[in-house]
């Protein structure tokens, strides 16, 4: 019985390290998992559905593509728990103790999934479209880590930027793709 006991405190502590919720009550923690869980799911629901990419026939014959791309491959598999981790960031800063730099730390983090659904929604095909998207969602998103490591380190960890890790995962699956379709005749 000692040991069951025991490994529910651990299980217990182990929540409590990772939502940083020392101190606070079940309520408050579940109250910011439902908002920063349903805001992430309407930036998402927004970007996946709400916006068509505006691309041009001279943008088709120049070969230029959309600055996002949907995730191919392995690395379909990781984006989820990327994004996860986000918001896990975002938990962490919410269950922080009360004071201005949180209040600024999750405004910032709203305004990144914001940001980064128009932009994921748009897929903006233009060279200095592609340079604004990718300046505001780094820049925001350096913003929110950088307010987030002043309440929890960990959260400003968590908070990095993964865009080109998208991009070189969908390179390495084309060019493995690619080596597939060669035959030796």
């Amino acid at each position: 019985m000692t040991d069951i006991d025991d490994a529910i405190d651990d299980v217990r502590d182990a929540a409590v390290d990772l939502l940083n919720s020392e101190g606070r009550s079940a309520a408050h923690v579940a109250v910011g998992v439902a908002l920063t869980v349903g805001f992430a799911l309407l930036a998402t629901g927004i970007a996946s559905g709400a916006f068509t990419p505006k691309r041009k026939l001279k943008h088709v014959r120049d070969g230029d593509l959309p600055i996002t791309e949907k995730p191919r491959g392995a690395f379909s598999l990781i984006l989820p728990a990327v994004f996860s981790a986000t918001t896990l960031s975002a938990v962490r800063v919410w269950n922080a103790p009360h004071r201005p730099e949180r209040t600024r730390a999750m405004g910032l983090w709203v305004a990144a999934q914001t940001v980064n659904a128009v932009w994921l929604g748009l897929r903006p095909s233009s060279t200095w479209k592609q340079v604004a998207a990718a300046m505001s969602s780094a820049g925001l998103a350096a913003a929110f880590a950088h307010e987030a490591r002043k309440l929890d380190e960990g959260a400003g960890k968590m908070a990095a930027p993964t865009g080109g890790g998208v991009r070189m995962g969908n390179f390495l699956h084309r060019k493995a793709d690619q080596m597939n379709e060669r035959t030796l005749h």
